[in-house]
């Protein structure tokens, strides 16, 4: 899987992270290992499929499907904005790892691709007992440099990976409870 060239300045080295922000958060997250927070996001239905998804102040976050699954186009769907969660969960390790390091990156890309069985078209198609729902294989390629040899760039990607909050919720099974209000 190759990372097609987007047309766009690479600077010499991305954007830093303050380190001293970074070790700060370090330090608080060692001092109460247990802690948790509870993350919250407001989706609602514009019509078709488009839908509008409210997190804290930010604009809203628009998904939609393409038109061969009858939307209109206007914004990933569901499934990509997975793979754009997972991409940039690890990109933020990554980058987070580096600088921990004290390594300057001056290019990090991640291209993402999943295999999804669509059949079940949300419940209103194929329901044969037993099928497998959701990605059945994700794949991510990464390309990085930065001022450290291929083997020390390879151990951050690996490290990253291994604590991404993302990348461990598709490897783990979560609960998720499904309501009506």
């Amino acid at each position: 899987m190759a990372i097609e060239k987007v047309n766009c300045f690479y600077p010499d080295i991305l954007r830093p992270i303050d380190k001293s922000g970074l070790e700060k958060l370090s330090e608080k997250g060692k001092a109460n290992p247990g802690a948790t927070v509870t993350l919250k996001a407001k989706t609602v239905c514009e019509g078709q499929f488009r839908n509008l998804t409210y997190i804290r102040d930010l604009a809203p976050y628009v998904i939609d499907e393409p038109p061969h699954l009858l939307g209109e186009d206007t914004a990933p769907n569901p499934s990509e904005a997975l793979l754009a969660a997972l991409g940039a969960c690890l990109s933020v390790g990554i980058h987070a790892n580096a600088t921990a390091r004290g390594i300057a990156l001056g290019k990090l890309e991640l291209a993402l691709e999943g295999d999804i069985n669509v059949t079940a078209v949300w419940g209103v198609g194929d329901l044969s007992p037993g099928k497998h729902l959701g990605f059945s294989a994700i794949r991510v390629a990464i390309s990085v440099e930065g001022d450290a040899d291929a083997e020390t760039l390879a151990e951050i990607i690996a490290h990253a990976d291994q604590w991404s909050p993302v990348a461990n919720t598709l490897r783990n099974a979560v609960p998720v409870e499904v309501v009506q209000n």
